[in-house]
């Protein structure tokens, strides 16, 4: 059996697939996996360093306003649709799963073209264009929120990693701290922006790092690979841990007892499975999903929420700070964080597409 999984550009689209491939493997030992993707996005790195072939595809980015590129998008999009037919025949493809994103498009359409089963998994509340389209070419459509815009969707949550879903988070901490050369019995805060990182939510930390010093809060800060900073906080006790990118992020997780984030769909759904609250920062940009994943969370007591112009210094300070400083309040928040989480869509979504499939 073979299974072609279409998703690409960032971690929100790949970890997914990438899960649901650890997931058809354990299932199954002998189902073959070919990812999909294009040269622009994460998963020229992610794909091949989690041991699965990887095939490009020219990437189609559809414009958002009418332009003159508007007019190349047909041509553009038949060869993207052209490469990935190749590469369903080549494989002899039993069925093809997408998550979104560039390459999900062309992916579908071919599909479509070659008579292949089509699975789409979608993690957001409101979809893309990509999973618009595949959603009304398929009747096996699932979601990762509980009220996705899309028909037939049937609700699973997100496909996780095994070392996300598996983690005892009070049983590893002090390991964890260890890890990152933090102390064990002190505050931690984790600050990050999603796998590229976030000016805004960089600034407001790096801002307030003094305050938080003093305090005795300790932070673990992953700035994101493409982000530099002009000052890094002075070396000095509570620590300040400084990353540009964390592939242990099972361990980051581990280590805090609250994180300062954006509210992507998998940084929601890894939070909640493993349990830990945190303070969102929705994205400014797109069409307000980042919002709608926060906001479940708050509104079940799992977390705070300030806007992206909201965000600075001195809100961390006021609203931050003083659940660091109530580790009653921590814990209460963190059990109904765990309450929204899902752990088994992995496996869940990879029984549906064996039985697709076959």
């Amino acid at each position: 059996m073979r299974v072609v999984l279409a998703g690409g550009g960032t971690a929100g689209h790949i970890e997914p697939a990438l899960a649901l491939a650890d997931a058809l493997r354990h299932l199954d030992g002998s189902v073959g996996i070919t990812c999909v993707g294009t040269e622009r996005g994460l998963e020229t790195r992610l794909v091949p360093a989690r041991g699965y072939e990887l095939e490009l595809v020219p990437a189609v980015p559809l414009p958002r306003a009418i332009t003159p590129s508007l007019l190349t998008v047909p041509g553009r999009l038949a060869g993207a649709i052209n490469a990935t037919a190749a590469i369903l025949d080549r494989v002899k493809a039993d069925v093809l799963v997408g998550f979104g994103g560039y390459v999900a498009t062309p992916a579908y359409l071919a599909a479509k073209r070659r008579g292949v089963p089509i699975v789409v998994h979608e993690a957001n509340p409101r979809p893309g264009l990509a999973n618009r389209l595949g959603a009304r070419l398929t009747d096996h459509v699932f979601s990762g929120f509980p009220d996705a815009a899309l028909p037939k969707a049937e609700f699973i949550g997100t496909p996780l990693r095994r070392d996300i879903v598996t983690l005892d988070r009070l049983s590893t901490g002090d390991k964890a701290r260890s890890w990152f050369g933090l102390e064990n019995d002190r505050p931690t805060l984790l600050v990050f922006g999603g796998s590229q990182g976030a000016r805004s939510i960089n600034e407001a930390a790096l801002a307030a790092a003094p305050v938080l010093r003093r305090a005795g809060v300790q932070v673990l800060h992953v700035l994101g690979p493409k982000n530099t900073v002009e000052r890094e906080p002075p070396p000095g006790d509570p620590q300040y841990v400084l990353l540009p990118y964390i592939d242990r992020m099972d361990l980051a997780y581990a280590a805090a007892d609250l994180a300062l984030c954006r509210s992507g769909a998998l940084t929601c759904a890894e939070l909640t499975a493993v349990g830990l609250p945190a303070a969102y920062v929705p994205l400014p940009y797109g069409n307000g999903e980042q919002r709608i994943n926060a906001e479940r969370i708050t509104a079940g007591g799992g977390g705070l929420m300030a806007d992206d112009a909201e965000l600075s210094p001195e809100w961390i300070i006021h609203n931050v700070l003083p659940v660091l400083h109530d580790p009653e309040r921590v814990a209460v928040m963190s059990e109904a964080a765990s309450r929204l989480g899902r752990k088994d869509a992995d496996i869940m979504l990879a029984r549906k597409v064996l039985e697709i499939a076959r």
